[in-house]
This record gives C-alpha cells, sequence and structure tokens, in this order.
C-alpha cells in the first residue's frame, strides 16, 4: 500500500511539472497549444488535490479507528485517548489542506 501511495504522489507530482514546463516553454504558441497546456494543469491539479483529500481521509480512519480500539480496550484513559486523536486528526486535515490549496495554485 505505501508503494502504490509513493507511486501515485511520484507519478502527481511529474505529470504537474511536465505540465508546467509545457505552458512555459512555448510562450508564442497557437491558442490550441495553450489550451491543451491549461487542461493538462487543471487535471494534474485536481488530481493533487484529489489525493490530498483521499490520504487525510485514510489518515483520519487510521487515527479513529485506533483511537476506537484504544478506549474499548482501556476505558479509563478515553478522555485523554479522545483528546490526542482530536489533536492528531486536527494536523492531519491541516496537511490535507494545504496539499489541496497547493494542487489547486498548480492549475493556475
Amino acid at each position: 500500500m505505501k508503494k502504490l501511495i509513493a507511486f501515485t504522489a511520484l507519478a502527481t507530482m511529474a505529470l504537474m511539472m511536465f505540465d508546467v514546463n509545457a505552458a512555459l516553454a512555448a510562450p508564442e504558441a497557437a491558442e490550441g497549444a495553450e489550451g491543451a497546456a491549461a487542461a493538462g494543469g487543471g487535471i494534474g491539479g485536481g488530481l493533487a488535490a484529489g489525493l490530498g483529500a483521499v490520504g487525510a481521509g485514510l489518515g483520519i480512519g487510521r487515527i479513529g479507528g485506533s483511537a476506537v480500539e484504544s478506549i474499548a480496550r482501556q476505558p479509563e484513559m478515553a478522555g485523554s485517548i479522545g483528546t490526542n486523536m482530536i489533536i492528531t486528526a486536527a494536523l492531519v486535515e491541516g496537511v490535507a489542506l494545504f496539499a489541496v490549496v497547493v494542487g489547486l495554485l498548480g492549475t493556475l
């Protein structure tokens, strides 16, 4: 699973870099080429933003599942586990929001 995520992230970054270079390489290109480069940048940005959101969903799912399992094993620590779960989930959401913003900025 880790190899798949790493490969997908690498492929997305390569796609975004290719599209940005294609758009900057030929400023005097015809309208059709500019439209194709802009469409490719949109696809790359959408993929990056989508992968950021999927990664956050997977991370928060694992955090929540582990927290519930921990509380089931040791109910007296529910308050401490819940607090740590919320802090960790907020950090994951912050990184996901950053990934989505950077992905969408890649389309500009």
